[in-house]
Formats: structure tokens, sequence, C-alpha cells
């Protein structure tokens, strides 16, 4: 049954639509999983597969790249097959390709296997997250039901490794992929029972030219960010990244011309919508540019192994955990812009006490800085998640979550490669002034290139000098790490006046300002957007 009804009362949801919810967490927390486990599993497919060194680039990447060029096809697209629908083709689809990346028998084998799971990973997050807001109308359950599908989302990035480092201990590497089969086939089961289909009653038809345009500006806008964050500044990527800002702008023109545009542009002229999303993004790039340089510091400064360093990560998963839960326990004292800056304001105090790093007691400090960022920001992807679905119409709720989950990819590579290539020169102009003399020239360029080739290259030098060469990165690298936190001090700073200016004119409840039979959550006029 398609439901087509906009302007219904709000009903609570009951038992069916929380188990519902329970189900639906499956695919948010494996999407994660499914990454991070990998980074774990790289050196023992490594040994049995033998991939070439651009083969195992691709095996690591196509994942996320497919899933970020994608998201935005697939939630339109689930506005009119239905969401349901979408959701359990790539749930098996999934599955099948999990089985396929487990039992892999080359490289090529897997970067095929690795491309159809992110094919099917792009149907999964959109699907999931707008049948949540066709279930839970009333606004307080629908931040609640958000807040709890966000966090089962981080628990995913928190579990890999530990899970991961479990399976690798006992298991082949393939073993790894196996953990989403059993998931895919109860949400095969269940979704049919549990799950209500909905779908755009008037979708219109879809404009190829428009999706070739997207997916290729948002390929090429991930692969120059992921590009820039692992090799720094390099014409290549600069070009495939600027190519990439072009054709979003010729893919926007195209959107306005349209009668049924895969992308309604009026979506962003709601405040409502386009400050959360800005938020969000935000919130996003300070969080992913720290963490991306506090998981190196922990393992290349303090000598953590990777394993210890998931271990010491996990206040971070724990306060985001948390953050996301206390959200919507928070909305029964105020609003939701209030509890996104308050949330905001616990993460300033978190980069403050990062500003404290040292070669001496940065363990505690990022430890603590972890948990505060987490329980900080967590607030903001939950609640600006569901503010943003609230204040668009209905039958949009698909492509407005998929546009969300483009934004959180957008966000995370953009810190990576942003605050990774700030940091990366802060090291560079201190390690260069202070590399101990006597070392060759091949050396010296391995030391001032990254922290992890100075740390090799200090296991291949006489003890002395290997010693004194190992220090002073490390010196250079925590200054990186400052310079990085102050910078991110201050962006949150002014992402907190953002959310609180931009934002306390809204009504109480989420998507209240466009929603209700007066105003029935209609966009501004196509001729004025």
């Amino acid at each position: 049954m398609i439901d087509d009804t906009t302007d219904a009362p709000a009903r609570r949801a009951g038992k069916r639509e929380w188990t519902a919810l329970a189900v639906l967490a499956l695919p948010a927390m494996l999407i994660t999983l499914d990454n991070t486990v990998l980074h774990l599993a790289v050196p023992h497919l490594s040994a049995s597969l033998d991939p070439s060194g651009l083969q195992l680039l691709w095996i690591v990447d196509v994942y996320s790249f497919l899933i970020a060029g994608l998201l935005i096809v697939a939630g339109t697209l689930g506005d009119r097959v239905g969401r349901r629908r979408l959701l359990l083709f790539g749930a098996a689809g999934f599955g099948a390709a999990s089985l396929l990346t487990a039992f892999a028998t080359s490289a090529e084998m897997l970067i095929v296997s690795r491309a159809l799971l992110g094919i099917a990973g792009a149907t999964l997050m959109p699907s999931s997250m707008s049948l949540v807001s066709n279930m839970f109308h009333d606004a307080r359950q629908r931040s609640v039901a958000f807040s709890i599908w966000i966090a089962c989302f981080m628990v995913g990035g928190a579990i890999g490794p530990l899970v991961g480092g479990v399976m690798l201990e006992h298991f082949w590497w393939g073993s790894v992929f196996l953990l989403s089969v059993p998931a895919m086939v109860l949400l095969l089961v269940l979704g049919p029972v549990l799950l209500p289909e909905y779908r755009d009653p008037k979708p219109g038809r879809i404009d190829l030219v428009s999706v070739g345009l997207l997916v290729a500006a948002l390929l090429s806008a991930v692969y120059g960010l992921k590009k820039l964050a692992n090799d720094g500044a390099a014409v290549l990527p600069l070009v495939i990244l600027v190519a990439g800002l072009a054709l979003s702008a010729v893919f926007a023109i195209r959107q306005r011309r349209l009668t049924h545009p895969l992308i309604d542009l009026r979506l962003f002229r709601v405040r409502t919508f386009s400050t959360s999303l800005a938020t969000m993004g935000l919130a996003l790039f300070v969080m992913s540019g720290s963490q991306f340089f506090m998981a190196q510091y922990l393992q290349m400064v303090v000598g953590l192994s990777p394993l210890h360093a998931g271990l010491c990560s996990l206040p971070g998963s724990i306060g985001g955990v948390t953050g996301s839960l206390l959200a919507p326990v928070a909305l029964r004292k105020m609003r939701a812009p209030y509890v996104m800056a308050v949330g905001l304001v616990i993460a300033v105090i978190g980069f403050g006490v990062l500003t404290q790093v040292d070669n001496g007691n940065g363990l505690v400090v990022v430890m603590v800085a972890l948990g505060l960022l987490n329980f900080g920001v967590a607030p903001t992807i939950a609640l600006g998640t569901d503010m943003m679905i609230a204040s668009a119409p209905p039958e949009k709720a698909g492509a407005v979550s998929a546009i969300s989950e483009t934004c959180h990819e957008l966000g995370l590579g953009m810190g990576i490669a942003v605050l990774g290539s700030i940091g990366t020169a802060v090291y560079r102009g201190e390690v260069s002034d202070n590399v101990p003399k006597g070392l060759s020239n091949g050396a010296v360029k391995a030391i001032r290139d990254t922290i992890g080739s100075a740390v090799d290259e200090a296991t291949r030098l006489p003890e002395r000098l290997g010693s004194a060469a190992l220090d002073a990165a490390r010196e250079a690298f925590t200054h990186g790490l400052l310079y990085v936190s102050v910078i991110c001090t201050a962006l949150t700073v002014l992402i907190v006046l953002m959310v609180t200016l931009l934002l306390r004119r809204d009504p109480e409840k989420p998507g209240a300002a466009v929603s209700g039979t007066d105003q029935s959550r209609e966009l501004p006029d196509p001729q004025s957007a």
C-alpha cells in the first residue's frame, strides 16, 4: 500500500514502528562497520591476494567513492519506485556482494565485489533514513528515532576495529565481511512485514543527463578530496576536484530548468533545511579533520598498536552514542537549535582540551578530548538530520535523506583533506628545522614527508640518530595537531553562532515551520527560487 497522505494529523508510533526501527538500524551499523573492518584486514588480504599498489588503493576506496557518488541518485530513485522496495533490493545486493567479497580469490574480483557493495550500500542509507521519517510522525518520537539511528551508525564505526580484530585472530581475512550476511537476511525477512511502503505520488520522469552529471561531479569531488588527503597538494587531484565543482555548477543550472528535477533546489531556500545541512557538514568537517590527526598521534607519537589505539578511542565512541541518545531527552527542556548549540559548546571545550596536548600527557588529553568532541557533535548530527527531513515535503524525504548523507561524506572528506593539509604543512615546516645532522638526503626526505615514513625511517638509522629523528618528528607532529585544534576551536565557535542566530526563530518542534495543514510543507515558489 502506498501512503500518499501529507496532511494527516501526527500519530504516535507503537511497538511495530519501534521494532521496525531496530531492523532499520542494521544497515546504519553495518555500512560503517564494513568500512572500518577493511583497514584491519588490509595486511592479511595483501598477503593472500598480493594486489599492486594501485589495486590496493581501489580495494580500499571504491566502496566509499560509489556510496558518495550514488546516494542522491538512490534517494531520488527510492522516492519514485518505493523506499521499502529499494531498501530490500539493496539489502539483497549487499548480502550477495558481502559473500562475493569474503570469498574473493583475486585482487580484481575483490575490487568488483567492493564496488558492488558500494552500489548496494548507497541504496540502504537514504531508504532507511527516509523510512524512519515515514514511521514516526510525532516530532518528539521522530527525534528519538533519529537519535537511535545515528547512535547505531556511530556504534558500527566504534566496534568495527574490535570485532574485526577478533575475527582476524581466528579466521581468514574474508570472514570480516560475512558479518553483514545474517543481518541482511533478517532485514529481508522482517522488512516486508514491519516496514511501510512510501513513494512520491507524482514523481515525474528521471532525467538521465542529470544523473550522469551528478554522479560524475560527486565522484570527481570525492576522488580529488581523498587524493589530496592521502598524497597532499598535487596538480592532478586539484584539477579533478575543480572539474567536479564545475560539473556541480552545470548540474545545478540544469535542475533550475527542469520541471521534475533530480534535486529540487527550492529545498535550499528553506532556512531550517539549509542551516541544518551547513551545520552538520561543518561539524563533521572539524570532527573528521581532528580525529584524522588524533588517530595518527596515538599510534605514531604515543606508540600504541592499531588495536590499542582503537581501544583508547572508545571514549569517543561512547561519547558519540551518549550524545545521540541524550539529545531527544534535552528537547523536553529546550528547543532543538539550542540543544545543538549546547552540544557544540561542549565540542569547543573538547577542542580546548586538545590544545593542551604535548608529548608527555598526550594519551589522556586525546581520550578526554575525543569523548567531549563526539558527545558534543552527536546532537547536531541527530537533530540536524531530523530538522532537515521534517522541513521538507514527505514525498521528498528520500532525496533529502540522500542529500544529508552526501553532506556527511563530503564533510568528512573535506575535513581530512583541508585540515590534514594544514597539519601536514605545519609538520613539514617544524621538522625541517629540527632534523638531526648527519642524515642522508633520502632519510631527510622520508622524515619530512609524513610522520609514518619518519617512524619507519627511524628504525633503519643508528640508535642515536634514529632516536633524535623520531623525537623531532613527534614534536613536529604534535605541533601540527595543536594548530589543527586551534583552527577547529575557532570554527566550532562560528558554528555555534550560526546555529543560534539563524535558527533562533524556528518553532519549538523540528519541521513545524513547514508542516501542518495550513502550510503543508510547501516549498518556495519555483519562479522565485
